[in-house]
């Protein structure tokens, strides 16, 4: 039977990875100013997120409808400087977590793919 990454990750490992991401974008200059008000509910989305994505319950789906990154994400400068902040914030929190190197390669793959389709300026 192939598990899903949400269970080969595990719950709690997605849950320390957002949380460990949104310390370091509570670092940048460049990227905090992108989270108006409240970051924690930025980050329970990104976790929400991230479970359903991964192949965990899609609670992200229910209560805020289809992901829609693109449209989401238009209001926000996202240029090259903001990518790379975004990956090196997110390859900060990757380096904190246990994962097997599977895992961590489809993870990192994902966030470089996911970003790149995210620039819009």
């Amino acid at each position: 039977m192939q598990l899903t990454y949400f269970e080969r990750i595990g719950n709690e490992n997605i849950r320390r990875l957002i949380e460990l991401f949104y310390v370091e974008i509570r670092k940048d200059e460049v990227l905090l100013p992108m989270y108006p008000g409240d970051l924690e509910a930025a980050e329970r989305r990104l976790y929400l997120f991230m479970v359903q994505y991964l192949g965990g319950p899609g609670t992200y789906s229910e209560r805020r409808g289809h992901p829609r990154l693109r449209m989401r994400h238009m209001v926000f400068p996202i240029n090259e400087e903001a990518r790379q902040r975004w990956l090196g914030c997110m390859k900060v929190a990757l380096q904190q977590i246990t994962l097997d190197d599977e895992s961590r390669d489809f993870l990192w793959t994902y966030f470089v793919q996911t970003s790149d389709f995210l620039k819009n300026r």
